[in-house]
């Protein structure tokens, strides 16, 4: 098994910025790296870091960009880093790849901060692509979501809305 992590930015990869003086963030390295680094997991996989943007930025040429992305991939496994403002809008964009098993994943708070959820979600995406029918999915609040069956609430929570 072999699983593609496409890292496209988003409050997951999200850090303080190096400026002085400056409460602004900026999109770091991929958070899933950090995670690996602390769990050395034992599946072959690759990270391929295509965009750093926070998911309100994202342009539809920056999802046909990720598309492509996932298309190019050999192996039929994708997990993709994502800001979740517009991750379902992306997944809407990925829907017709109809040979893989795709899920992105975000998190409420950057990796990097205490309490963040992100090892979480990254370890529920894990932990679904190998029993997922080939499809898109979204991987939130420890639960798995078909692309098309899923809202992101005020709160920030993700629901299935049918």
């Amino acid at each position: 098994m072999k699983i593609t992590f496409i890292c496209t930015g988003g409050t997951i990869d999200k850090d303080y910025a190096t400026s002085a003086g400056t409460y602004n963030f900026e999109i770091s390295e991929p958070a899933v790296n950090r995670i690996f680094r602390n769990i050395n997991p034992n599946f072959e996989y690759e990270v391929k870091s295509i965009l750093k943007k926070d998911s309100l930025d994202m342009t539809e040429e920056d999802r046909q960009i990720i598309y492509n992305s996932c298309k190019e991939v050999e192996n039929d496994k994708i997990i993709i880093t994502h800001g979740t403002d517009t991750m379902v809008k992306t997944a809407e964009r990925l829907a017709s790849l109809k040979d893989k098993v795709i899920i992105l994943v975000g998190a409420a708070k950057p990796e990097r901060f205490y309490g963040s959820d992100a090892p979480f979600n990254i370890g529920t995406a894990l932990g679904a692509i190998n029993i997922l029918n080939k499809g898109v999915y979204i991987a939130m609040n420890g639960k798995i979501f078909e692309w098309n069956n899923v809202l992101k609430k005020e709160n920030g929570e993700f629901e299935t809305i049918k």
